[in-house]
């Protein structure tokens, strides 16, 4: 975990998933200080009304920052939100100039509106949901691998989505690293291959997907626990 003198640990709500591991990655690559506070979504920690208080759409991960803006504690749900509030933060990862930041927001807005989701949406359809719906499993599994075919293609002669490493990577990598489970053939995306392997040799990244190891024994095979699917994919929307 980074460690800076000047700076206040920043609270990280956290799980083991990629949304989680974003964040972790992020905060290892801009040496800053945080702590973890687990939230454990698969046993509804993320209703708990003081979780409710700083992430109110009832997902992970949130951050609490206690040196915000005036010096003044501030929380931050959404993940895309929170990469960009430390980007901007600390200055790094977000681009050089304006027009390179407006190609890593771009990047970072086609994950978190369309990558993550439909990873997500995949990942649930064939290997979670109580009956295997053919239509549901073709429809993201298709558009997935559709989205695989963009990001390979902008890695064409490039090392990093948005040329030099940023939070547009940082966001999709974890997700990425998925591929198998989400029904995709890697060695059709050559570019996205190796830009895995790159993104993953970097020791930040190495310690941002380690973060929280001491989990492990909590977490579950949601494929066989019925009381997490009953959490994670109810309908539950109390607030």
């Amino acid at each position: 975990m980074p460690k800076n003198k000047h700076t206040k640990p920043i609270e990280l709500h956290f799980w083991p998933t990629p949304n989680g591991q974003k964040i972790a990655i992020a905060l290892e690559e801009l040496d800053l200080p945080y702590v973890i506070h687990p939230v454990n979504i698969t046993r509804g920690h993320q209703f708990k009304p003081e979780y409710l208080a700083i992430s109110p759409n009832n997902k992970m991960p949130a951050i609490v920052d206690p040196d915000g803006p005036g010096g003044e504690p501030v929380s931050i749900f959404e993940s895309g939100a929170i990469l960009q509030y430390l980007a901007r933060r600390t200055g790094k990862l977000r681009g050089k100039g304006k027009r390179d930041r407006l190609v890593v927001e771009q990047w970072l807005f086609w994950q978190v509106a369309g990558f993550g989701p439909m990873a997500g949406q995949a990942h649930h359809f064939r290997h979670y949901a109580p009956e295997k719906i053919q239509y549901g499993i073709d429809r993201y599994t298709k558009e997935l691998t559709r989205l695989y075919g963009v990001l390979d293609k902008q890695l064409v002669g490039r090392d990093f989505i948005a040329d030099k490493y940023s939070i547009a990577d940082i966001a999709s990598y974890p997700w990425a690293l998925n591929w198998e489970k989400q029904g995709q053939d890697i060695s059709a995306f050559p570019n996205v291959k190796a830009w895995l392997a790159r993104i993953g040799a970097r020791p930040a990244v190495i310690r941002g997907m380690a973060a929280g190891k001491d989990l492990a024994p909590q977490q579950v095979d949601l494929s066989k626990d019925n009381e997490a699917q009953k959490v994670l994919f109810g309908n539950r929307s109390k607030s």
